[in-house]
């Protein structure tokens, strides 16, 4: 209960002096988080790994953790170094991440720098693509797919109407940028999406985003 409230505090400190980057008014909700890891818990037998990108103070990452097992490899990028503080803490002192932690990794850095040994079977990413410049968004959406696995699962989340709100609403340079951020990630949506869900109970509503290493073949989307 303590830790809730110390990491919201937390959370909304950065959230103060770093809105580009940190993008919400309050960490994730527990029905957000079951819905970015729902293909995770689907995973078979067999080793996976994992990568979660912008996990802010750990509300998808405390999701994350149950899942895996012996064997597996989760790697964390994190660029605020107050959110790194706190998740190497949760590491280092709440019990089940601690049986993580043997097989875990936190990387300060830009996700485009990020150059692991493999490429990933779950990429699951909390950044606030709305806030970033259109071409920041077209390069770090074109590296999810890069760390993405063929038959791998990249799962984001994106706060409901704020892009078609902005591009009706906005004028001039922040109309364009927002047009061109909705088209990138439409364009990826119409050619790997999976599922979408929606999460009523969330600050804001959100969608769920989950898309297939390989062009999709037909597939629905939920919701």
């Amino acid at each position: 209960m303590f830790r809730t409230i110390s990491n919201n505090l937390a959370f909304f400190r950065q959230f103060r002096q770093r809105f580009e980057t940190t993008g919400a008014i309050a960490p994730s909700s527990q029905f957000l988080a079951r819905s970015m890891t729902r293909f995770l818990a689907k995973r078979g037998s067999g080793a996976v790994r994992v990568l979660e990108i912008g996990p802010g103070t750990g509300p998808v990452t405390q999701q994350i953790i149950p899942l895996l097992k012996a064997g597996d490899r989760f790697d964390i990028v994190e660029l605020n170094e107050s959110f790194v503080e706190i998740l190497n803490a949760r590491f280092q002192q709440d019990e089940a991440w601690m049986e993580a932690a043997h097989f875990s990794e936190i990387h300060q850095l830009p996700i485009q720098e990020f150059q692991p040994d493999e490429k990933y079977d779950f990429v699951i990413s909390g950044l606030p693509l709305n806030n970033f410049p259109a071409d920041l968004v077209d390069s770090i959406a074109n590296t999810y797919f890069k760390l993405l696995k063929p038959d791998g699962v990249l799962s984001y989340f994106e706060y409901m109407y704020v892009r078609p709100i902005r591009k009706v609403v906005t004028r001039g340079d922040e109309k364009i940028r927002i047009t061109r951020i909705d088209d990138t990630m439409q364009g990826h949506c119409d050619r790997h999406r999976i599922q979408r869900d929606k999460i009523w109970i969330n600050i804001p509503p959100a969608w769920i985003q989950h898309l297939g290493g390989s062009p999709g073949e037909g597939g629905g989307v939920a919701g």
